[in-house]
């Protein structure tokens, strides 16, 4: 959940174990009951990733890029997206008809927003910010991820100031919640 280094290796660090969490998903036939505790996993560093990148990235984004609003709402409502997905799939056993179409959705649009994040916003951030910059910036996401709700919450707010006072109680909960249930646990 943390790796260190600054904001950019931190996230894209984040992608690769996500893409190896669909790739398990995607190496299982369907129906097979893994596939549910892989697409939990999947989720729950998704969910940990948003929220940390709408409450540091994406400000970062606004205040030092010249076209950052418009990215930033991109990125934002490719989150929302995302988040309606898993939030979904969180009610689809593995065997569900609609699991498969759902976790192949989710697959499609993250994999989207990983390369419009990777191609575009990255290499633009790293011109516009200093390395100091980007190593606080990592830190931050780090901070924000360990209190991270862990489900989706598609009507909580993806804005500052919103987000980040209600992000670690939502976590709270939903850290109980995973305990209690399992949820998450490796396969």
């Amino acid at each position: 959940m943390g790796h260190g280094g600054n904001v950019i290796d931190e996230l894209v660090t984040d992608h690769r174990e996500v893409e190896e969490l669909f790739g398990k998903i995607e190496g299982l036939a369907p129906g097979e009951k893994n596939r549910k505790l892989y697409a939990d996993q999947a989720t729950m560093e998704l969910i940990r990733h948003s929220v940390a990148e709408e409450e540091y990235l994406y400000p970062a984004v606004r205040k030092h890029l010249v076209n950052g609003n418009t990215l930033a709402d991109r990125e934002i409502e490719d989150h929302s997206t995302a988040e309606q997905l898993m939030k979904d799939l969180e009610g689809c056993e593995a065997d569900d008809p609609e699991f498969d179409r759902i976790v192949g959705e989710l697959m499609s649009e993250v994999r989207s927003h990983i390369a419009e994040e990777e191609q575009t916003l990255f290499p633009q951030l790293r011109v516009a910010c200093s390395d100091k910059e980007l190593n606080e910036l990592g830190e931050k996401v780090r901070r924000a991820k360990k209190m991270a709700p862990t489900r989706p919450h598609p009507s909580a707010p993806d804005t500052p100031p919103a987000n980040k006072l209600l992000a670690p109680g939502a976590g709270l909960v939903d850290r109980l919640r995973d305990a209690m249930s399992g949820r998450g646990k490796d396969v």
